[in-house]
């Protein structure tokens, strides 16, 4: 049944999407990981680098101790890689493969809500 108002695609897209929780998957994420992994998919998709450096500089995060401890914990999940750039002691946040995979997940979660 196709869903009649707004706020029933959001409901569906929510079902759907904890429904992905329970899939094996990526380990989870706490809130600030969430956020530090929205902020490099956003700056992947506007073609944007950040680096280490520039994440540990972005004041909303916290301190830069705690955000290299969450881009640590991220790495070991499976969420993000660091990749070499031109300054060898500079390092690239990026996506992994799993994670770019668990966003097309999200996609078509999300096209199933709207029923396309």
């Amino acid at each position: 049944m196709k869903p009649t108002r707004p706020a029933d695609i959001y409901l569906r897209f929510l079902q759907l999407t904890e429904a992905l929780r329970g899939l094996p998957t990526l380990p989870e994420l706490d809130p600030l990981e969430e956020r530090i992994l929205a902020l490099v998919a956003r700056a992947r998709q506007a073609n944007l680098r950040l680096s280490v450096r520039d994440m540990m500089a972005k004041d909303q995060l916290g301190s830069p101790a705690t955000v290299h401890n969450r881009l640590k914990s991220m790495r070991e999940k499976g969420w993000i890689m660091l990749t070499d750039t031109e300054d060898t002691r500079r390092k690239q946040v990026d996506l992994t493969p799993a994670a770019l995979l668990h966003f097309d997940k999200l996609s078509q979660c999300m096209l199933n809500a709207t029923g396309a």
